[in-house]
């Protein structure tokens, strides 16, 4: 099969990520001596200053790690809760139906920066100043701007320079879009970082202290300070297209923290996938493998119109649970265990038909009633909502997306994490800081009695969904892609292209891809398309052709437009080899190691 750039084969360390510029900062600090914990967080923050338009220092982040000296894995939850003034009441009184896909009513905790610190305080050898300095030098000396950020400032240009001055004085330098390849600097936010890294350098005590210093910082310090004035003092127009102020306190700062938990997991053949509990998506991946257990997708053939409706209708049928059952499960009873049982999948599996389902229908763990929002079933959008790039939809919505990057080292670790929020298109930026609040919130339902009702206090359902995979036993691959409700599709895809195509990490990575947009989206204006589904039109038109005569409605994209994977993996025994991938679409993606 055709690939647009080797897997990569070495034994000392691995990186692949959504920008060359996190890979190659992530593989120096591995040269320099890190472990695989350190490479994550240095390259995490460089994701932060050099992707602006998919992630920011005020979004979210959860991560799975391997730490090969525990012999375990670990859920790092970096997801934001909203404040606790935020109510259904509170937001239904000002009129509203949804939460803003934009602006400071949609904000949570920023969770990203205190997920970093926890990987790197409990994991971790290196000191943050030196986590810090790529960052830094690319936020202070400026970075090439990538032609997706210039499109993305350029289509919300009339938005900062009429609603937004603050993120219009940063993003349009000299009052103008800046032009691909130009180069972009951050100066308030290499201030910041270099605030928290000499916070950081000049506290006392051993070196999980002092990043415990520079965590203070944020959360009950001079960062959460400015949030807090930003948002009772300051109001913004947002999508419902009136201007809020923010509900974000310093007290909703000081009382969250990053979190860890065991991972979710299910065994499918002789691979286990690990995923976050159900305040992500991410078992919306196990799900879907319990489906398709007992279907015989070797026999369909990779990639067939059997094959790819198979698949399809079985992820239909998760991510119809998805609406009905998945919330934080703090604050809502999730039966998970029985959402993954087997008696309850065979049941399900019989719904797979010969045709294509326009029903939305969760099932009934346990004899349980689903229970979906009232607007649900009836909401339509056009169906290549949601696909990913751009990040600003073609009618001019704005729309957000993500980044991500696997890690392996020498040592046997390997970290998989999901970095998104906060995009520079989604608030606007705080003065003195640098960067804008996340819209995370927007995923909530404004009715009550829902899994993924607004609840104060609660994370947001979010769609962020790194991914672990063990095989015969052994830790073999961290993976995962940007893409918003897409991710539980396409890293279902990649990773059955490993185990039924038959394909090696980058040939899966680079392999035609396809998704459902059957089921509500995550994000603001909430659209579904019944019975719709993407294709990249490398996908054969004869499998086209019979997808769309057992009732598929077909969107055909361009070749190289859906999927942004990346993967790195080790393999046991001798030689032992690491391996990575990473995505071709774009021009952005890199994997590099040795």
């Amino acid at each position: 099969m055709f690939t647009t750039r080797p897997e990569l084969t070495g034994d000392f360390g691995m990186v692949a990520s959504t920008h060359w510029l996190a890979s190659a900062a992530g593989m120096s600090v591995l040269e320099r001596g890190g472990n695989a914990f350190d490479a994550a967080v240095a390259a995490g923050f460089v994701l932060q200053v050099v992707e602006p338009h998919l992630n920011g220092p005020g979004g979210d982040l959860p991560v799975l790690v391997w730490n090969e000296a525990e012999e375990r894995a670990t859920v790092v939850c970096g997801q934001g809760t909203v404040p606790a003034s935020a109510t259904i009441e509170h937001y239904t009184g000002l009129g509203l139906g949804l939460v803003p896909g934009t602006g400071l009513l949609a904000a949570t905790v920023p969770g990203s920066f205190g997920a970093w610190l926890l990987m790197l305080e409990r994991w971790g050898t290196w000191p943050l100043e030196d986590i810090l300095a790529p960052a830094i030098s690319y936020a202070e000396n400026g970075f090439p701007a990538i032609e997706r950020i210039s499109t993305t400032i350029g289509t919300v240009e009339r938005t900062f320079t009429a609603d937004w001055p603050t993120s219009a004085a940063l993003w349009l330098p000299g009052g103008r879009v800046p032009a691909p390849g130009s180069r972009l600097r951050n100066p308030d936010l290499a201030a910041t970082y270099r605030r928290l890294a000499e916070t950081a350098r000049t506290a006392s005590g051993d070196r999980e202290a002092r990043i415990g210093a520079a965590r203070d910082a944020w959360y009950t310090g001079f960062v959460a300070e400015t949030i807090a004035e930003f948002c009772a003092e300051t109001a913004w127009r947002d999508s419902s297209g009136e201007v809020h102020g923010g509900l974000l306190t310093g007290d909703d700062l000081t009382g969250w923290a990053a979190s860890t938990e065991d991972p979710l997991g299910l065994d499918y053949d002789r691979y286990r996938v690990l995923k976050t509990g159900p305040w992500g998506q991410g078992p919306v991946f196990l799900q879907q493998l319990a489906l398709l257990s007992g279907l015989d997708l070797e026999a369909a053939g990779f990639l067939s119109a059997d094959y790819v409706h198979t698949v399809t209708e079985a992820a239909k049928l998760a991510f119809a649970d998805r609406e009905a059952w998945y919330g934080d499960p703090d604050h809502t009873d999730v039966p998970m265990e029985a959402l993954l049982g087997a008696d309850y999948n065979a049941a399900r599996r019989a719904l797979v038909g010969a045709e294509a389902s326009r029903d939305l229908r969760p099932g009934s763990p346990g004899g349980r009633r689903p229970v979906l929002p009232a607007s649900a079933p009836g909401a339509t959008a056009p169906i290549g909502d949601g696909i990913g790039e751009p990040t600003v939809r073609a009618d001019g919505r704005v729309a957000g997306d993500t980044c991500h990057l696997d890690v392996a080292d020498r040592f046997g670790n390997l970290v998989s994490a999901t970095p998104s929020g906060g995009w520079l298109q989604s608030s606007p930026v705080i003065p003195g800081l640098g960067f804008c609040l996340g819209t995370r919130a927007q995923m909530f339902w404004l009715e009550p009695g829902l899994p993924a009702s607004l609840r104060p206090g609660a994370r947001p359902r979010t769609t962020l969904s790194p991914s672990l995979a063990l095989r015969d036993g052994r830790p073999w691959m961290a993976f995962g892609t940007p893409g918003g409700d897409q991710q539980d599709q396409w890293s279902v895809n990649f990773f059955l292209a490993l185990v039924h195509g038959g394909l090696n990490l980058q040939e899966a990575v680079d392999a035609p891809m396809f998704h459902s947009v059957h089921f509500p989206s995550s994000f603001y204006p909430r659209g579904s398309r019944p019975g719709g589904m993407v294709v990249e039109e490398r996908i054969d038109p004869e499998v086209v052709a019979e997808l769309r005569r057992r009732g598929h409605d077909v969107d055909v994209e361009g070749p190289w437009t859906l999927g942004r994977l990346s993967a790195v993996s080790r393999d046991a025994g001798d030689p032992g080899f690491l391996r990575a991938a990473a995505n071709p679409r774009g021009a952005q993606g890199y994997a590099v190691g040795r």
